[in-house]
């Protein structure tokens, strides 16, 4: 039998084991948003280019992390605020470059300002662009923050969900939208049932950045390194590519 001083070792050596297996099993969570053709949801299924890498990805890893999808905002917050978080698809921007950890890039792309078809509307530059009455995007992300430290004044930032865009500019509540890449343009037009000669690109080149996971400044360099090693796996296996030309 334990005597007294044993047992209260015992408890404090069980306590300490309890508290450190805890700690240790702190779980990751993935967060992502709605972002066609990268991350959205069709049919209650999570899905996308960087959905399908992340999932290859943790198929190498051994990993079974939960992911959520949240409105766009709160991805954000939660990145910076939850312990052991990982968000995608992310741009990698100078300003969010020290705030996260990166596995990536994914896939670079670029963004670029549509009008109707037909319209009228001169737009052959930046400076065109800024004398426009309204310029409408999404409310939160890297395309509103870019667009504002380039001196954009007119921005209409009231849509909440990247088919909003495509509804206003169709139904002629504004002039110009930017918020997709091309492959999410065409993406959503096809939800819409909507012929794609009824867009006109303008060929002014807005944001090009490279797509990334990141990871919370918290997280552990072990799960980070394998998952930089196995996405580096699924590129070099051709596995990454398979993945663009589904969506393409």
């Amino acid at each position: 039998m334990l005597s007294l001083s044993q047992s209260a070792i015992a408890a404090c050596l069980l306590a300490f084991c309890t508290l450190c297996m805890a700690g240790s099993e702190t779980p990751y969570e993935i967060v992502t948003e709605e972002w066609a053709p990268y991350n959205y949801l069709s049919d209650g299924q999570l899905k996308g280019i960087s959905t399908d890498i992340v999932m290859a990805i943790m198929a190498l890893t051994g990993d079974h992390f939960p992911i959520r999808v949240l409105p766009s905002l709160r991805t954000g917050v939660v990145l910076s605020r939850r312990p052991k978080t990982i968000m995608y698809s992310l741009f990698r921007t100078e300003e969010r470059e020290n705030r996260y950890k990166w596995v990536g890039p994914i896939v670079e792309e670029s963004v670029f300002p549509y009008k109707r078809s037909g319209s009228s509307l001169v737009t052959k530059t930046v400076d065109d662009l800024k004398r426009l009455d309204r310029i409408t995007c999404r409310h939160g992300g890297a395309i509103p923050a870019r667009l504002k430290s380039l001196g954009f004044e007119n921005l209409d930032t009231s849509a909440t969900a990247s088919i909003q865009l495509y509804r206003m500019l169709l139904a002629g509540h504004t002039d110009v939208i930017v918020g997709d890449t091309e492959l999410g343009v065409k993406y959503y037009l096809g939800v819409m049932g909507v012929v794609p000669s009824k867009l006109e690109r303008i060929p002014i080149e807005l944001f090009r950045s490279s797509l990334y996971i990141a990871f919370s400044a918290d997280s552990d360099e072990v799960t980070i390194n394998a998952w930089r090693s196995a996405l580096k796996q699924l590129t070099a296996s051709g596995q990454v590519a398979q993945i663009l030309a589904k969506y393409k």
